[in-house]
């Protein structure tokens, strides 16, 4: 009759449940109920394999790659276009396909030297309004088609992925040189199966306006083709790349490399006015008259732009010009003969 509580020990644990309401066994331990303080739910379904610090890494390079994106295809496109990063989040490959429309433009893009495939999934709703302005349509809201891309429509597709992937090439430089392409295009994603259904993706998702309209464009990087560099996607690396101090030697190589630049150097020796009739009658050998002072100094422009003041001359037979100062925008020039110096 061991397992019979006594009944001091019935009334051990009637006074613990009255006075702590935790169903705390009477003599037992404070630590085995601590213990459940310290679990914490996981879903095997969706495991994060990701830190969060190459998270924030992916998000601050993207976010950076949305506004040169969306510059490049506004010049593209001749119009105004946003694009703005929404989110980036890590989940499974099958939980990423049946979340897009069918069809759709699935790209599925090959990045050397990562592993595996990438894919850069473009939402028909922004697509289409998209190809209708590249063929000179305006952007005004238009009910989207439900049908794959054509031919022609897959060849105008081209110049906005191949535009992105550039674009993408030169926000990953400082983690890695990528040499991306674009192997094929699918329009159902459910027939594509790069990699296993549970396995884990990097989803970044960026929300396109252009005009009245919006839509979605993803990009999926499988877990399995960063994880060789996702060390390089950390803080630290990036600070690594932020801006330096120049030194002596950088300035050195910089100005060597500037000095080798052949630049366009133009003098002005005169401007006048004379009409439409007279230019048209001019022949070989006739003079034009200026206003300008043979003793006033001529403007010397480089690049389009002025620099210097001179004066003409001749070397080694030559004609020449002599630097004699600098050009100031806001300064009135007095025609000053300037009998010494050699022109150079």
């Amino acid at each position: 009759m061991s397992d019979v509580l006594s009944q001091a020990e019935v009334e051990n644990l009637l006074s613990a449940i009255e006075s702590g309401g935790d169903g705390r066994a009477a003599g037992a331990p404070p630590e085995a109920f601590r213990i459940r303080d310290k679990v914490t739910v996981y879903d095997f379904k969706r495991p994060e394999r990701v830190g969060k610090e190459q998270m924030r890494s992916l998000q601050t390079m993207h976010e950076g790659f949305g506004r040169n994106f969306g510059a490049a295809l506004s010049a593209l496109l001749r119009t105004m276009v946003e694009v703005k990063l929404t989110s980036v989040d890590q989940l499974t490959y099958s939980e990423f396909v049946f979340s897009l429309e069918n069809p759709t433009c699935f790209n599925l893009i090959s990045a050397a030297p990562l592993e595996g495939q990438l894919i850069l999934d473009i939402n028909p709703s922004i697509l289409f309004p998209v190809i209708d302005r590249l063929l000179g349509g305006s952007t005004s809201a238009t009910p989207p088609a439900r049908r794959p891309l054509t031919e022609i429509e897959l060849r105008l597709v081209s110049r906005i992925t191949n535009l992105f992937l550039k674009e993408m090439q030169h926000a990953w430089e400082n983690v890695l040189q990528l040499e991306l392409s674009v192997d094929r295009v699918e329009s159902n994603p459910q027939l594509v199966q790069i990699i296993p259904a549970n396995e884990v993706i990097v989803l970044i998702s960026f929300e396109l306006t252009v005009g009245e309209m919006r839509g979605m464009m993803n990009l999926c990087i499988p877990f399995n083709s960063i994880e060789r560099v996702s060390g390089k996607l950390t803080s630290n690396n990036w600070v690594s790349y932020s801006k330096k101090s120049p030194n002596v030697e950088s300035m050195q190589r910089i100005g060597n490399r500037i000095a080798k630049a052949p630049v366009e150097l133009v003098v002005e020796l005169a401007a006048t006015r004379i009409t439409t009739a007279d230019m048209l009658e001019l022949r070989v050998g006739d003079i034009i008259a200026s206003e300008k002072d043979v003793h006033e100094p001529l403007l010397v422009y480089i690049e389009g732009k002025p620099k210097f003041y001179a004066s003409p001359g001749k070397l080694k037979g030559r004609k020449a010009i002599q630097i004699k100062g600098a050009y100031q925008p806001n300064e009135i020039r007095v025609a000053a003969p300037s009998p010494g110096g050699k022109p150079a």
